[in-house]
């Protein structure tokens, strides 16, 4: 239960969202409610939310016993005369979310599939349908995938023989950097390298130069539209390799795995725990989705972490399960691109390299990895010990 006594704080990852107000439909809609019955906010409201200080975001809002969160009618004008609560939808944004989103994303999806968010100033979506449906459908802007079909088309001569070279070169010349070490931290020692280090390597860019290149000139020669993947695709190994090693057994089971089994628990690390949790669309015509309509113009976030653990796609969708038959990522597309491949064969052989440089490998000593952020997320670290 969240401690509403605890005062508003700015979470990590807020500042990459960007700002968004709700179009003609919203502000045309003042004192109306949304299909699922939650209140609709105005482009006032939306302002006045989020420039509110931290106490006056907070103001009015309290959790029943019921566990609904409930509040003012209003965030930038109360009600004349007497007040009356009503239950309102929890936010994607609201404090503690950066440690457990998945508890206000089941309240979303299961209570609130359509709802205005104030703090995001865009409307919610949290349901698989909805969201798959969002990111490939004409009806809604699209931003950039990697893997989507107007981003495989732009990457007609990729090489997939070299950037599997590559990748293999890559992650076995960064384990053995860390095996004689008695300590390591593979997020920092291996995950933020090893993304970067397979564009240089594919590009010619020698070592020394490569962070500094490789997010560049060197990058775009190679991705064109997906270099900024690069940081993306970090978080995504560092959320499959905590998954890999918190488990023994299963690490022991991937280690030797033919490239089909390794996949496939790499898919399911992008569904459990995706690296973008939020995507942003806005609507290029009127979209009926669960819970009502979305007008046209109007700005939609995706809670792709959401999405990926409904429950009416995935069986026991909360469960990490590498051998699932179900799967259904949300981070890719399914097309030929450089990201997309990069990051498959980033995973392979990150744990290929690991085990061979470091057969014993294991987490430190009562170490257990937290994944943290709101738009982007994964683990912060991942302590090991490389000789066991």
């Amino acid at each position: 239960m969240r401690d509403e006594s605890k005062p508003w704080i700015r979470k990590d990852g807020w500042a990459d969202l960007p700002p968004m107000e709700p179009g003609p439909s919203s502000r045309a809609r003042a004192g109306a409610t949304t299909p699922a019955s939650t209140p609709a906010s105005t482009s006032a409201a939306a302002s006045a939310a989020a420039s509110a200080s931290p106490a006056a975001r907070s103001a009015g809002r309290v959790r029943a016993a019921d566990g609904r969160v409930r509040g003012a009618a209003s965030a930038a004008a109360p009600p004349a005369g007497p007040t009356r609560s009503r239950t309102v939808a929890p936010s994607p944004l609201d404090p503690g979310a950066t440690r457990d989103p998945y508890r206000v994303h089941r309240v979303l999806r299961e209570e609130f599939p359509l709802t205005f968010d104030p703090l995001l100033r865009a409307w919610v979506l949290s349901r698989y349908a909805d969201v798959a449906t969002a990111l490939t459908d004409a009806r809604f802007t699209h931003g950039h995938r990697p893997g989507d079909p107007p981003c495989a088309q732009t990457h007609v001569d990729v090489d997939v023989a070299e950037l599997r070279s590559v990748t293999a070169r890559t992650a076995h010349v960064l384990a053995r950097r860390i095996a004689d070490r008695p300590n390591a931290d593979l997020v920092a020692d291996f995950c933020h390298w090893l993304p970067a280090g397979t564009v240089a390597a594919a590009v010619g860019v020698p070592y020394r130069d490569m962070m500094r290149l490789v997010r560049g000139r060197a990058a775009s020669a190679l991705a064109g539209q997906c270099t900024s993947q690069i940081s993306v695709r970090e978080k995504a190994l560092a959320s499959f390799l905590a998954h890999v090693l918190a488990d023994p057994e299963r690490a022991a089971a991937l280690r030797d795995a033919p490239s089909e089994q390794i996949a496939r628990a790499w898919t399911e690390s992008l569904r459990h725990d995706p690296p973008v949790q939020i995507a942003v669309r806005r609507t290029a015509a009127e979209v009926r989705v669960s819970g009502g309509t979305i007008p046209a113009g109007e700005p939609v976030a995706l809670l792709i972490g959401a999405a990926c653990r409904d429950p009416e796609r995935f069986r026991d969708p909360d469960r990490y399960d590498p051998l699932r038959d179900d799967p259904g990522q949300l981070s890719y597309g399914s097309g030929a691109c450089p990201a997309v491949l990069l990051a498959e064969f980033e995973a392979e052989y990150a744990v290929r390299a690991l085990f061979d440089a470091m057969p014993r490998l294991r987490l430190a000593h009562g170490f257990r990895p937290e994944r943290t952020g709101l738009i982007t997320r994964a683990p912060r670290s991942l302590l090991v010990r490389p000789g066991g």
